[in-house]
């Protein structure tokens, strides 16, 4: 069994408790915790032995927050190759279909169905910083705030552990005073193209990024369209995507295999 980033998994695996025959070893623990936000994908090759129980793993795997320490670990060996660009980070906040669960609501721009919104940060490069999930009614300014305060730190380099870039991009969605003052306020120059105003600004050249990365996310057909009704499950997914997304840049760093 051949998984991508296993030796960087197995130190944020949880431990389980209650399997049944025998203690699972860490090929199988990271099997399990792989395969069930992949719709299950590498589920058949898990023992059923080592198998916890359905609700197990959102409590054990999801809760504790696996994929958001795997993400702090990629984006840390990014860092010390200095291929994160601090220089600038880029938000948008596409819509999702959702077909039922929390943090949905009514989209006012798709005749009121009920939708997601997949809010992201990137750095200059495109690599995925942090994300949050909301109902397709929220307004994309008001997630501006939280998704820099969910930028971890991000270790990798000497000194203190970077969580701040110089600069936040973002579209007119994101036009409001208040929210420029209160990014002014954090030492971070917010660009952010506003309503009334021809376009061609050349933001684009910028954040082209952004709209990149949700083509790589949106890639994983789990994330296409939401099926599930806990909230806390659809954003593992998120999580886990990015994990692969940050892994591949990773994996960038040795070059072209041969």
């Amino acid at each position: 069994m051949d998984l991508p980033f296993q030796g960087l998994l197995v130190p944020a695996l949880p431990e389980f408790n209650g399997l049944g025959r025998g203690a699972p070893g860490d090929q199988e623990r990271c099997a399990y915790l792989y395969g069930l936000p992949l719709g299950h994908l590498l589920l058949r090759v898990v023992p059923r032995a080592v198998r916890p129980c359905d609700v197990a793993p959102h409590k054990q795997g999801l809760g504790a927050g696996v994929w958001q320490q795997l993400h702090e670990v990629l984006l840390a060996e990014l860092n010390a190759a200095a291929r994160l660009d601090w220089s600038q980070a880029v938000v948008d906040s596409p819509r999702q279909s959702a077909k039922r669960g929390l943090q949905t609501g009514p989209s006012p721009v798709d005749r009121g169905r009920a939708g997601s919104k997949h809010h992201l940060i990137t750095d200059g490069h495109g690599t995925p910083l942090a994300v949050v999930l909301t109902g397709g009614n929220r307004n994309d300014v008001t997630q501006l705030m939280p998704l820099l305060d969910a930028v971890p730190p991000v270790r990798g380099r000497p000194g203190r552990p970077r969580h701040k870039p110089q600069s936040v991009f973002a579209d007119r969605g994101y036009d409001h005073d208040t929210y420029r003052d209160q990014v002014r306020a954090r030492r971070i120059l917010p660009v952010i193209a506003r309503r009334g105003t021809a376009h061609g600004s050349g933001l684009g050249a910028y954040r082209w990024v952004v709209e990149r990365t949700f083509a790589w996310l949106h890639g994983f057909k789990r994330l296409r369209v939401r099926w599930e009704r806990r909230a806390d499950i659809h954003e593992a997914f998120f999580k886990l995507a990015c994990c692969l997304i940050t892994h591949r840049q990773v994996l960038s760093l040795a070059g072209p295999a041969n």
